[in-house]
């Protein structure tokens, strides 16, 4: 019971994350565009603020229930006296998980803080280009999580 709740849990954390950087990229950037670009930077601000706190949860979430799902693995396998072999599937997705991790960090600490300097001295083409950088690492770490499903749902051959 115990394991199939933080699975439910490391999933819909997942949802969350991809859903997120889905509907950011591909609904609201593209909607914001016709904004002026002092009302696009501070929406934008206000939303990547939100967004970015819940992903902050979600990764945490992710990473603690992700590495419990392995470790009780190994450990019942181990009680067994079987040998524990991390799928190749989880590798990659922990992998690349941890990746995006710190994709996120870098977009959460550096590039969204240099967003609210932007709008903080009413820099305009600064807080553009700032958003320019998040829409780029946005993209990275929505190709990786993509990437991390269908290696998950798929498999990978050997």
């Amino acid at each position: 019971m115990l394991y199939a709740l933080l699975k439910t849990l490391h999933l819909l954390s997942i949802v969350v994350w991809i859903g997120g950087m889905v509907f950011a990229h591909f609904f609201l950037r593209p909607a914001v565009g016709m904004l002026e670009p002092a009302l696009r930077v501070r929406l934008m601000h206000a939303v990547l603020g939100r967004f970015f706190n819940a992903v902050l949860v979600v990764a945490l979430l992710t990473l603690v229930t992700g590495s419990w799902m392995i470790v009780n693995t190994a450990a019942q396998l181990a009680q067994s006296e079987a040998r524990f072999r991390m799928p190749l599937e989880w590798m990659i997705m922990a992998t690349l998980g941890m990746v995006m991790m710190l994709i996120f960090g870098h977009i959460r600490f550096v590039l969204y803080k240099r967003l609210g300097r932007a709008l903080q001295d009413a820099a305009w083409p600064k807080g553009a280009a700032a958003l320019a950088q998040i829409r780029l690492w946005v993209m990275v770490n929505l190709v990786l999580g993509v990437v991390i499903v269908l290696v998950t749902v798929l498999g990978v051959s050997r």
